[in-house]
Parts: structure tokens; sequence; C-alpha cells
């Protein structure tokens, strides 16, 4: 016998200008049911998934709630229809407690019995596994609490249709497990829960079925037991992957870089970095795990000159860089390259086309007072045909690339330099698998050549199979510096939560 269909989304389509995020999907959500949505960065998850939330209302097409047809024109009316979206970014007030949360914004909220809300919310809670102090501030909970009030306030809310987006991007293994087994009892208690992410392993664990969206349109929807990672990659992108990282193996390794006791200060006077040390070896990709916020923008920084440091060294080849800007660190003849997280904050500049783009990294090498951009269009056209960057010409801005196509345009302009140190951060965020894989393997081919890089990752499998080594970071202090080949998951997790294994292969 099939399970109720909670959600009946019929030929429902949507576009922004020219652009068609939606076109013609249907798909049914059943109770009791762990339901994915795949597709790569673009393919219009969350356009969909926001549709259902009331953030948009589709062009055309029709959506059914629990047999009834709605039109959602704010997020109030999907929750009056017991859809709850819980958002990557958390929707929380952080200086009120977790039922002040739960409450703020309703009818009545100011007269609700706080002894009756207590209970209610402690029913809940043990019904579903979620532990929550309803007196805790927000600002004093970890991210795993505040995810788990989340879901708890559309939960109280009458909620039996959870929406998670990205839920476990900032979230250690131990903390994943932990939200699978809550989503597990969602699922035995009749509640359907619809899951965006672009994590294959994670889908395979958690899915009864599994939607892949590309291009805006409905591939397949598949039950799990059918399915494979790559099967499941090969539909995303739909030509065949091959989702194997080659660990290379180097010789002749030199210290190329030297961390001695170095820390940061925030501009509210705390430690972001915290007494740490370790080193980058020519040949040696060195990976940095931990979750969002653990030092690791700040550390990128103070290497490549954008943030002060309080106290230690920052020594490349034998000279300490500490106190110089990146114009000073050119000047004193360091081959470093930076490829921020910020694509196009810090990274390129988005009304620039891909030479001017390209010039930026050059121009003050060049003699005289007019700038040649010969050299730079020339190496603008080489890096487009090496990395496949689809693009209408050199001269195209850069805004109007896809996010892969601008990782590309960055990476391959830094790589172009010849550099000795790379130092990167999230390069694969957002990208599709085959652009991630793209970035990987060019990773491989520096390391190949002797570069030493520095690899900021969220992705704890990617981490494992690329990098040589593994620094933890939890709260700017290092509880671990492993060998990749060697460590575990769970042993990542720990350190990443804050426990000092007594684990340091600091040898590469």
């Amino acid at each position: 016998m099939e399970k109720n269909i909670l959600i009946d989304i019929q030929n429902i389509s949507k576009t922004f200008g020219k652009v068609i995020a939606n076109k013609d999907i249907s798909l049914k959500f059943h109770s009791g049911e762990i339901h994915s949505i795949l597709g790569e960065n673009g393919a219009g998850k969350s356009t969909l998934m926001n549709m259902l939330s009331g953030i948009y209302t589709p062009d055309s097409g029709s959506i059914f709630v629990k047999g009834k047809r709605v039109k959602f024109s704010l997020p109030k009316d999907s929750i009056s229809m017991g859809i709850g979206m819980i958002h990557q970014h958390f929707k929380l007030v952080d200086v009120l407690t977790a039922k002040e949360n739960i409450i703020a914004g309703q009818k009545g909220g100011l007269f609700i019995n706080g002894k009756k809300l207590s209970k209610e919310i402690k029913e809940i809670s043990q019904k579903y596994g979620l532990e929550i102090s309803p007196d805790k501030k927000v600002y004093n909970m970890s991210v795993a609490e505040k995810q788990r009030l989340e879901i708890l306030k559309v939960l109280y809310r009458g909620a039996d249709i959870l929406i998670l987006d990205e839920p476990t991007a900032v979230l250690t293994p131990q903390e994943t497990e932990k939200l699978f087994k809550i989503i597990r009892k969602m699922k035995e208690s009749g509640c359907c829960v619809i899951i965006i992410t672009h994590k294959l392993n994670e889908v395979m664990e958690i899915s009864d079925k599994i939607t892949v969206l590309r291009k805006g349109e409905v591939i397949a929807t598949v039950n799990k037991e059918d399915m494979s990672p790559k099967k499941l990659a090969d539909m995303m992108v739909g030509r065949s992957l091959d989702l194997s990282i080659e660990r290379i193996e180097t010789k002749d390794k030199k210290t190329i870089l030297k961390i001695d006791k170095l820390s940061c200060m925030s501009t509210d006077a705390t430690k972001v970095l915290d007494n740490i040390s370790f080193d980058i070896e020519s040949g040696e990709i060195l990976g940095v795990a931990g979750v969002a916020g653990s030092g690791q923008k700040e550390l990128c920084e103070a290497i490549a000159g954008l943030y002060k440091v309080s106290e230690g060294e920052i020594i490349y080849k034998g000279q300490s860089i500490v106190g110089k800007n990146p114009r000073d660190i050119i000047k004193m003849g360091i081959s470093m390259s930076f490829i921020p997280e910020d694509r196009l904050g810090m990274g390129l500049i988005a009304s620039m086309d891909i030479v001017d783009n390209m010039l930026l990294k050059e121009y003050q090498n060049q003699k005289g007072f007019l700038l040649s951009r010969k050299s730079a269009k020339s190496k603008a056209y080489k890096i487009i045909d090496k990395l496949s960057i689809a693009t209408p010409g050199v001269n195209h801005p850069v805004r109007k690339l896809s996010g892969g196509n601008i990782q590309k345009v960055l990476l391959g302009r830094e790589i172009e330099t010849n550099p000795s140190l790379i130092i990167t951060a999230y390069p694969a965020r957002g990208l599709d698998i085959g652009a991630a894989y793209t970035v990987y393997d060019l990773l491989n081919a520096q390391k190949k050549k002797g570069v030493g890089i520095l690899f900021i990752g969220e992705d704890l499998d990617v981490l494992m199979e690329l990098c040589d080594r593994i620094i933890v970071l939890c709260e700017g202090k290092i509880t671990g510096i492993v060998k990749a080949d060697t460590v575990t998951k769970e042993e990542l997790g720990l350190m990443m939560a804050g426990e000092n294994l007594q684990r340091n292969d600091n040898i590469a």
C-alpha cells in the first residue's frame, strides 16, 4: 500500500528574467519518507524548495498539499499547511532563549504560559531525540544545538513536512550521525523529510528516494537501493564521471613555509588563532579541517599578508613575512598564490573581463606608464583552453560567468604565476561535481611540480583522499596534525569538536 501523498507538485515552472530555474517539474512526496533532492550548483534545487516554503510563487503549474490545492504568497502560508524549512543559515535571534525563539512571531506569544511551553518543548524533544534546554540563550549554543532548535521550532508549529537545506554543511561527523537519528525518528512518526544536499555518500546513507535535477528539470526519481554514488553523479552531470582522487607521492620534500606559535586577534580582542605551529613542504597538500569559523579564514589571510598577526612567526623559505602586506611579499620575490573563498569579493573584480583580471596579477612587473594587455590576453586564452572555461570570449565580464567558471578563472590566473606555495580556501565550494574534480586535478598537477599547497576544505572524504596530512582546527587551536591515509573520519570529528586525541603525525 502506497504511503499518503503529502505534497503533489504538478508541472510547475519558475523563471527569473531569461533564466529558467525550474521547468515543468512534477514530483510527489510521501509521509514516512526521507527524500533527497540532488543536483549540480544551479540545477534549481533551492528554487523548487523555496516555492514549497512560500518564498517564491510558481509562474505556472500547481502544488497540492495533503490533497488541497495551495498558492503560497508568504512563508506563513506554507507553515500553516505543515511545511517547515530549515535554512542553511539559521533564522534565530541570538539574545533570546530557545523557547523565546520558538514562540517569536506567533499570535499571543507574549501571553503563553512559560511552564506549559517548557513542558510542550520537552515532550517534542523527547519524541524526536532533540536535546535542547528551553532556557538556554542562542549565543551560548553550538552549531548543532542551533540546528536542533530550528527543527524543534517548526515541529512546535505543527510541521509534518520538513525541508532541510544542506543540513550537514557545518556539522562534525558525530553531529551528522545524531542529526540522521533525529531525521529517522521523524520518518518513523510519519513526517516527510526533504533534504537538499550535494554529498553523495550522505544521500546514500539517509535517503529512501532521490530526485536528481539537471538544468531546472527532473532527470529521474529513484529508490536508493537501485543507486550508487557513481550512478547519481553521472545522472547529475549527464555524462560518465571518474570520482576517484589520486594521492600523488612526491620525493625530495623541503620545508617551504613554517608557522611558529602564531596568534591573531579579532576586532573584539578575542583570539581567532591561538598559538598554532605547523609546516608545509614542497610537493605536499596539507589539508585543514574544522567546523566553520574555527580560524580557517584568518589563517589564510594571515599567511597572505591580509590579517594582522599579534604573536608568532610566518617564515617562507627562511624569510619572515610577518607584518608584510601582499605588495611587500611580492617585492621580496616570494611566489605565493592565494585563492580565497570569496571569489568575487577578494579574488577577482566582477565588473572586469578575464584579460583585466589576469592583468591584476602582473601589472606591477611592467615598466613605463602604459600597461600592455598582450601578455594578459595570451594567458587568458591559455587558461580558457586549458581549463575548458565556458565564456563568450576573453572580454566577457567575469560576473556573468557561472560559479564554476569564475573559480576556474581564479585558479588558472594564480597557477599561471608558477607559485611555490598555494593557499586555497574551499576551492570547490558551490561547484558541480565535474568542476570540483577538475579543481582537485589542477591541485595535484601543481603538487607534482613540487608546489606546497594549504587546502582548507569542508568535505572530510575529499580531505582524506586528496591530502597528505590534515591539520584540525577548533576555536583557533590545533587539536591534531594527522596523516590523511591513516586517520578515520570519526577521529577527525572528535578533534573538530575540541578533543585532543594526542595524535601528532607532523612528519610527512
